[in-house]
């Protein structure tokens, strides 16, 4: 009687469950990971992600080799091909996997049909259980993210004085909308050089015969967990304390901002979101840093992580074909290219390109907003999120473009779809300054287009809309428009669109 452990890509944590299940039988415990050209290949990825996810791999192998597990590391073109070799190889008859992260994954081992038992332990790399969440979610008639972190907050004993929130409040977000002003003096990202290990791997998808996405060099991202423990310990005392005044701050040129840059390696293991929670609030008390930043910080982590991976779980299947506003534009080409006209569209994926990286206000209302007033259809823009960001799983993905970007699920997860015009964008970021639109026009030739999908957004939806309480107001601001700059508003949006198909 052989017990194993197949180890996934995203599950490279030596306390992860189904290696602490077997931690006092280590050594007679074989242990499996697969580096699937096919699963690769499943989307056009960015190439740094899949260098960030193969080599974090191949060095978490070596990390497992060293502590005494027998490990075989496969190369394949699929995974059930060495999974099937692996088991007959070393008579196990029983499989041991953590609970995946993906649905998909999940549906993957059910159709496995393996000569051996399949046991799946549960997840332990979140700080809510799917069973756990499912019971929060169970007694409430809305599913409130911050009802949610508040529970989350009382539950982890995190940033609490008995059953009061440190500070006297909740949430310090009004704090932190700062626009950005003057010289900001961002501090430079920890990075690392590639090693032998990585260096290898960027030859092999240099070499590779499939598309990727992105430039894959330089590629500086950490892939071991004791780089990632720098990465943190550099957030911490390096940009923390002005992470939260400026964290819905866009700046040209500024690819991170004082941001934490932790979600790729919280998503793949390296990091545990306990650990970082704890570290940040330890901090907070030995250095007094200031609290609108370390809650800000713990909302992201505690609140909208957890949520979003909850409400993943939580959710019928039928949720990521969900598309309320029966958007059907396709993805322009420019998301691939990032040639266009619009400064902000233009700067934002330029830096996705070079880095696979965006921070959360980019992604929201810079690519996703537009991707929602003009009207492009929901499950292409979400596989392009999911393609493109180093930080991107099914799990972080679909919740994330599908309810809160896009709102395509008719406000299961939001209270209103976060559309704007290009007056949020010239109030929180540079990109307006030399843009070939002007962002205070709506109608004429230099109109920008944010402005006049804006408002042909809330015209066409206008029925639906008024439904969502919070819009009522704005869309009364139709009613004082011209019935001529109105219908040229329509007409624009509909030529924008058609001569992108040209």
């Amino acid at each position: 009687m052989t017990t194993g452990v197949w180890v996934l890509g995203d599950q490279l944590y030596a306390g992860q469950a189904a290696l602490a299940h077997r931690q006092t039988e280590q050594s007679s415990t074989p242990v499996l990971m697969i580096e699937s050209r096919q699963h690769g290949q499943q989307r056009r990825y960015h190439a740094q992600k899949l260098v960030l996810v193969w080599s974090a791999m191949r060095h978490f192998a070596a990390e497992l080799q060293q502590a005494g597990w027998p490990v075989s590391y496969e190369i394949a073109a699929d995974f059930e091909t060495p999974l099937r070799q692996w088991i007959q190889d070393q008579g196990i008859t029983t499989l041991q996997v953590m609970e995946p992260s993906d649905r998909p994954f999940v549906q993957l081992l059910q159709t496995l049909d393996l000569p051996c038992d399949i046991k799946i332990i549960p997840n332990n790399h979140f700080l809510w259980s799917v069973a756990d969440f499912q019971d929060w979610a169970s007694s409430r008639k809305s599913l409130l993210m911050e009802s949610f972190y508040r529970e989350g907050r009382k539950r982890f004993d995190i940033l609490m004085t008995g059953q009061d929130p440190v500070g006297g409040q909740w949430n310090f977000d009004k704090e932190n909308r700062k626009p950005p002003k003057g010289q900001l003096n961002t501090p430079k990202p920890l990075t690392f050089d590639p090693d032998d290990i990585t260096q290898a791997v960027i030859e092999v998808i240099q070499n590779a015969d499939f598309m990727t996405f992105g430039e894959i060099e330089p590629f500086r991202w950490a892939v071991t967990r004791e780089q990632a423990l720098q990465v943190l310990d550099e957030f911490i005392n390096v940009r923390l304390t002005t992470f939260g005044p400026y964290q819905d701050a866009m700046v040209t040129g500024e690819d991170t901002m004082w941001h934490a840059l932790l979600s790729p390696y919280l998503n793949l293991g390296l990091l545990q979101p306990l650990e970082v929670i704890e570290a940040v609030e330890q901090a907070y008390h030995e250095q007094a840093l200031p609290l609108n930043s370390v809650e800000g910080f713990i909302r992201q982590v505690m609140g909208w992580r957890e949520y979003m991976r909850g409400l993943y779980w939580h959710v019928d299947e039928e949720y990521f074909d969900r598309n309320w506003f029966e958007h059907d534009r396709p993805l322009p080409d420019f998301f691939w290219t990032g040639k266009t006209d619009m400064n902000c569209l233009h700067q934002v994926i330029n830096q996705v390109q070079r880095t696979g990286y965006g921070h959360h206000i980019q992604r929201l209302m810079i690519l996703a907003n537009f991707s929602l007033i003009a009207g492009l259809q929901p499950q292409a823009v979400e596989d392009w999120f999911h393609a493109a960001f180093i930080d991107a799983y099914d799990w972080v993905m679909q919740t994330n473009v599908i309810g809160m970007g896009l709102f395509a699920d008719g406000g299961v997860l939001a209270s209103k779809p976060y559309s704007a015009s290009a007056n949020y964008v010239n109030r929180m970021s540079d990109y307006c300054k030399g843009c070939r639109y002007n962002h205070k026009q709506k109608t004429g030739d230099d109109a920008c287009p944010f402005n006049f999908f804006y408002w042909d957004f809330l015209d066409r939806h206008r029925d639906k809309l008024q439904s969502q309480g919070r819009m009522s107001f704005i869309l009364k601001n139709l009613d004082k428009m011209q019935p001529e700059d109105l219908q040229e508003i329509r007409d624009r949006a509909q030529q924008w669109h058609a001569d992108l198909q040209l």
